[in-house]
């Protein structure tokens, strides 16, 4: 979409020697046929929804795009509305955020299951980030995993299957695309500290760089060696039938109280003795 540009993201990801190809849908482009030949994937966001088919015509063929890639393991991002089209793609739910819209700087917290993810373990536990937001993933898909929160939002960042990740939250701004925001926005701000926010978001960037550029860098690296990530650590579930019989469950219950009393010949444990 014009208003969100690759900007700073699309810089960082040609300085770690990606060729980057912009499709901008809105103002015509059309999308690849199919993804032969491209190594990896970004969608950015937009003004519009990530289900306003009416609006945006072409979101449906963004989101088979979507879904293709993480059937065939291409290293895919998505940023804001791209992250609620990713989400849409692969069986989440997405709707208006329950705790209102996000704007600005604000800060995101990391998950536990940041520690083994290629692109947010060696990122601070509470980054800044850009917010500018009315919807919110409400839903992950099936099988993904949750990355990043915040207080006013939980779903901040998430993986989808192996290689494709999905950021609520924007780092590819620069002062003037967020200030760009604000104006068109003027309505929806009524009532906020236009100046102070924009301001904030001025002074933001200079640490959002220090960040999320090796972040940037990291997704590069992933694109060019894909095997170089592991597969997921699936959880091992049980497979035996649910007992249900009451009379079967008090059997075992009993059964277990019973193998954890100690025999009736045994003796307890002395307690140790000072030398």
């Amino acid at each position: 979409d014009p208003s969100d540009p690759p900007a700073r993201l699309g810089e960082w990801l040609a300085g770690a020697g990606l060729e980057v190809g912009l499709h901008n849908l809105a103002a015509g482009d059309a999308l690849p046929e199919d993804l032969t030949g491209v190594a990896g994937l970004v969608v950015l966001g937009g003004g519009m929804g990530g289900a306003d088919d009416v609006e945006a015509p072409w979101l449906p063929a963004v989101r088979a795009l979507l879904a293709t890639a993480v059937a065939r393991e291409l290293p895919t991002l998505g940023v804001c509305l791209g992250a609620q089209l990713l989400a849409l793609a692969t069986g989440g739910r997405v709707g208006r955020n329950p705790d209102g819209p996000e704007f600005g700087a604000q800060l995101i917290a990391k998950r536990a299951a940041t520690a083994n993810d290629p692109l947010f373990k060696a990122m601070p536990i509470t980054p800044d980030v850009i917010q500018w937001h009315y919807d919110a993933v409400l839903e992950l898909p099936p099988g993904a995993v949750l990355l990043a929160s915040s207080p006013t939002c939980h779903v901040q960042a998430f993986r989808i299957g192996r290689l494709a990740w999905g950021i609520q939250f924007h780092l590819e701004t620069t002062p003037q695309i967020v200030r760009g925001w604000a104006a068109n926005d003027a309505r929806m701000l009524a009532g906020y500290d236009v100046e102070r926010l924009l301001a904030r978001s001025d002074a933001v960037h200079v640490d959002i760089t220090e960040v999320w550029r090796p972040f940037a860098v990291s997704f590069a690296d992933v694109v060019r060696n894909p095997s170089s990530v592991p597969a997921a650590r699936r959880m091992v579930s049980a497979t035996a039938e649910p007992v249900t019989d009451a009379a079967a469950i008090r059997a075992a219950l009993a059964a277990e109280m019973q193998a954890s009393r100690p025999p009736a010949n045994s003796s307890p444990l002395p307690w140790p003795t000072a030398e």
